[in-house]
């Protein structure tokens, strides 16, 4: 029986999803190379279906964070593994990928040279008609980065190569860098488009693909919905003359771009003398990532006494050292941690592997590390930063509603406290960076309007831009959101993990100077502002069953909202993708599959599906008055307690919810 037939007979019986079987007809009649159309043959003939399911039951999509997924499969085939190494040991040549196989996954589903060229062409074809039609070059500039997970330098060269070749011109690094690192260079290069080749902080079998606009930023409506359509235009069987590299036409960057990034990232530091004088001694890991790249020579510029866990300083795709290379977990911070105990450090500051989002540990007055999570890490560096801000007279004492706050939604409200207790507006956002990105354009955009053409907005001083956009805008203070991602300056446009470091460091020596540990200093802010408690629920489906579950939840929320908890009445429901909702400035959120329910005791929780993981998602925020500082311990322990309580209610719904 020939493929074809085999495939339409499993699709009658039952074993291939419809989508799973039309994808797979088109993928054999597409004209791709032996090995992708050998690999379904070795999946078809051990009647793997659930694997040929997640594999070709959808096109790789983009999410809030782009286009992240396997790269590598559950199966293996031989096809895959290549013909120059034996079954038992994968082929690759590249120190980075020693021990994986010689092609990607084959598949619709999954990151492959395939997958990646349709992004990439389907990325030029929007980019050069649009500005195009704006009357500038039909040959788009495209700047791409690429962390250090396996095939990762692979999909940045044949990136580069097709773009090339489809008449752009395109900018490459010489090895991993930061996903900052590229939202900047494209601002610098004055490039059309940016991409990162980066799956952040998955597990080592997946890769991912960030698409990025000329401000930096990482794509929103309409740019995103048109470059989907651009990309979904592209055909299996046009990919042909692609496939090959050929780097001739290809900008290798050199010295001059990592030196313009570190420039502006050292601006994060707002009291260098604090820093110098503190001597804050520092336990830095990059979990095999880019973090060694720009957040080593920022803190060491910096003044900070660095120690180094050198087993996770060296590139490595497998991350061998790790569960997970995700700063969220202590796990990642283990080795970091123990080497601050044995050296004395003030602090533990880890990074991703692109180096965008940071972990820190701080040393409480027992002399013991202590993990701080994303939203009391972004709470302390609103309050010192905006106090900074007042005291350097760039913001006013009183503050301001031309001085913006950028957050999630999903990021705690102890940061909205904090931020309009100094007189300053809070922006929530959806999550994902590209909507705080998206809320700096904008006074961006407003400040060159009133100013006019002839205005240089990057190459303005940074005090003298937060004087004209309180002036003329609104001045974009400090973004974050709780996924640890941080960002201090409006010349990057995403997330910033190498800024984040020495910000954080500065933090760390501005309260060993006034004799406090960062434990205190937080606990101020408890006392000041009520304490504020957070948790998150995580539910992992893998594939396509998963996404039928996913969908099932979310549409039970929208059908039949929750009416209550454990005996905690819901006092209102939020639907973001059926009702209007306003943001501080008055403009309209984007609609979005999202719901956010308050409790009648005035706590709440949102509710979402990850853009670029599969899994389902909810954010659950507890909080209690603080009479004075004696009563804290308390209350902590009172809001724990009921915390776990409703959190364990809200996941049993949604299992139920999920069913099958």
């Amino acid at each position: 029986m020939s493929l074809d037939a085999q495939i339409k007979t499993a699709a009658q019986a039952g074993k291939l999803l419809p989508a799973a079987a039309e994808n797979l007809a088109a993928w054999l009649a597409a004209g791709l190379p032996a090995w992708a159309t050998e690999s379904v043959a070795e999946l078809v003939a051990q009647g793997a279906w659930a694997e040929l399911n997640d594999r070709f039951f959808r096109y790789l999509e983009f999410g809030t964070g782009g286009m992240r997924g396997r790269t590598i499969g559950t199966i293996i085939t031989g096809a895959e593994r290549g013909p120059s190494e034996p079954a038992d040991k994968p082929a690759g040549t590249d120190p980075m990928n020693a021990g994986i196989p010689a092609h990607a996954a084959a598949g619709c589903n999954v990151l492959n040279d395939f997958t990646l060229l349709r992004a990439v062409i389907g990325l030029f074809r929007y980019t050069q008609a649009h500005f195009a039609s704006a009357g500038q070059s039909a040959a788009p500039r495209l700047v791409i980065a690429h962390d250090v997970r396996h095939f990762s330098r692979h999909f940045c060269e044949l990136a580069a190569s097709a773009w090339t070749r489809l008449g752009g011109t395109a900018y490459i690094f010489d090895g991993p860098r930061s996903t900052p690192q590229l939202s900047f260079s494209v601002r610098w290069l004055k490039a059309q488009c940016g991409i990162v080749i980066t799956a952040s902080h998955n597990p080592p079998h997946d890769n991912g693909f960030k698409a990025y606009f000329d401000d930096g930023a990482q794509v929103v409506p309409p740019h995103d919905t048109g470059i989907v359509a651009a990309v979904n235009a592209v055909p299996l069987d046009g990919l042909a003359g692609y496939l090959a590299k050929d780097l001739r036409l290809v900008v290798t960057l050199g010295r001059q771009a990592d030196d313009a990034y570190l420039a502006v990232a050292a601006t994060a530091v707002l009291a260098p003398g604090v820093l110098r004088n503190a001597k804050l001694k520092v336990a830095f890991t990059s979990i095999h990532g880019t973090g060694c790249v720009a957040s080593l020579p920022l803190l060491l510029h910096a003044g900070c006494e660095l120690h180094e866990v050198r087993e996770q300083i060296a590139f490595d795709g497998h991350f061998p050292t790790v569960k997970s290379p995700n700063p969220e977990n202590a796990e990642a911070l283990a080795m970091a941690v123990a080497l601050a105990e044995k050296s004395g450090c003030d602090v533990v500051l880890a990074t991703d592997p692109d180096a965008d989002r940071m972990g820190a540990a701080v040393r409480t007055r027992a002399g013991k590390m202590e993990l701080l999570t994303g939203n009391q890490t972004g709470a302390l560096l609103i309050d010192y930063r905006l106090g900074q801000f007042k005291q350097l007279g760039l913001i006013p004492a009183a503050g301001s509603d031309r001085v913006a706050v950028i957050k999630t939604f999903v990021t705690t409200p102890l940061q909205d406290a904090i931020a309009r207790a100094h007189g300053v507006k809070v922006i929530n956002t959806l999550t994902g960076f590209k909507w705080i990105a998206a809320k700096i354009r904008g006074y961006e955009e407003k400040l060159r309007t009133t100013l006019g053409p002839t205005f240089d907005y990057d190459a303005t001083l940074p005090a003298d831009r937060a004087a004209l956009l309180q002036k003329h805008s609104t001045f974009f203070a400090f973004g974050c959101e709780e996924s640890y991602g941080y960002l201090p300056n409006d010349l990057v446009r995403d997330k910033d993990a190498n800024a984040a470091c020495v910000m954080f460091a500065e933090l760390g020596a501005a309260v060993k100077s006034r004799g406090l540990t960062v434990p205190e200093y937080l606990d101020e802010l408890y006392t000041r502002h009520g304490y504020f408690l957070e948790g998150v629920i995580n539910l992992y489906y893998e594939g396509a069953s998963g996404a039928a579950k996913i969908n099932r939840i979310l549409d039970t929320y929208r059908s039949a909202p929750p009416r209550e908890f454990g005996g905690v009445a819901v006092a209102k429901f939020e639907d973001f993708g059926r009702q209007t909702i306003r943001d501080a400035d008055g403009e309209e959120i984007p609609k979005q599959d999202f719901y956010v329910v308050t409790l009648a005791n005035g706590w709440s929780f949102a509710a979402r599906g990850s853009g670029t993981e599969p899994k389902m998602k909810f954010y659950v925020f507890a909080n209690a008055p603080v009479p004075n500082a004696a009563a804290l311990p308390a209350v902590k322990m009172e809001v724990k307690a009921e915390l776990a309580r409703i959190k364990s209610l809200i996941e049993s719904d949604a299992q139920a919810r999920a069913g099958g």
